[in-house]
């Protein structure tokens, strides 16, 4: 398992390479945070087992087993680990290397995609530029460059009225105060409130509520949670409802998203 000051070391290595990519394996246990850190290179990080809960000022990422998250060069960010997580991570000069997410996201992965992952982290850190090492690298840019963004991301607003009110609605889910009751507590019109979300997250106030409690539910399930307890929990009346939500949201029943 990981030491945290063992494995910043680690990394000086994998960004000091004259290639434009870099692979690293490292296994975390339950709970572990990794701190809030940042990368001089883009960094792929995918996890083969468990589920990664990334946070940065821009906002949060939910991260489930065969999916990815892209984050860009020099975004310090935290990552926190839902159960035993087993990360394997790309390390990649995006000055260099063209055609790559402009923005931090989370990235499906194909199986082949994540063969290509598995099989780089063999790959040396100085690999030769015409080797088999440097095709296969070159074969996992082609697959990740194709690969679509995914709906897990929470973006967090700048304004502190509305970055205060979102902090609330992560930390109670369950919470029912409408756009109008959080007016009135800040002493603005609702419609400043909704407005201020779609300028500073893209989203209104209903939608980024309900992504909050979806990513709230995705941390819940990840643990093992009964779905009827994290439906409650994230702020729906019944099982069904929720399940009705999650499979709209991402195309599958909560019962086997984790699968």
């Amino acid at each position: 398992m990981a030491d945290i000051a063992d494995l910043t070391r680690r990394h000086l290595d994998f960004h000091a390479t004259a290639r434009p990519m870099a692979a690293m394996e490292i296994d975390y246990p339950n709970g572990t945070s990794t701190g809030l850190h940042a990368h001089p290179r883009g960094q792929l990080l995918y996890a083969i087992a468990g589920v990664m809960i990334v946070r940065s000022t821009f906002g949060t990422w939910v991260v489930p087993p065969n999916r990815a998250v892209w984050l860009v060069a020099d975004l310090d960010h935290d990552v926190r680990m839902v159960g035993d997580v087993k990360i394997r991570t790309l390390f990649i000069d995006d000055r260099h290397v063209p055609g790559l997410p402009e923005e931090s996201c989370v990235l499906a992965v194909s199986p082949l995609l994540r063969e290509l992952i598995v099989a780089a982290m063999s790959v040396p850190e100085d690999y030769a530029p015409d080797s088999r090492d440097a095709r296969l690298m070159r074969l996992l840019l082609d697959e990740l460059r194709q690969e679509p963004v995914l709906p897990l991301h929470l973006p967090m607003p700048r304004d502190l009225r509305v970055r205060l009110l979102c902090t609330e609605l992560v930390a109670h889910p369950d919470a029912a105060a409408t756009a109008q009751d959080w007016a009135d507590k800040f002493g603005v019109t609702a419609k400043t409130i909704h407005r201020l979300f779609v300028q500073q997250t893209g989203l209104t106030f209903g939608q980024w509520r309900q992504q909050a409690r979806l990513l709230h539910a995705l941390e819940r399930l990840a643990r093992g949670d009964r779905i009827i307890d994290v439906a409650l929990e994230s702020g729906y009346a019944s099982q069904s409802a929720f399940t009705a939500m999650f499979r709209k949201h991402f195309g599958l029943p909560p019962s086997v998203f984790y699968r």
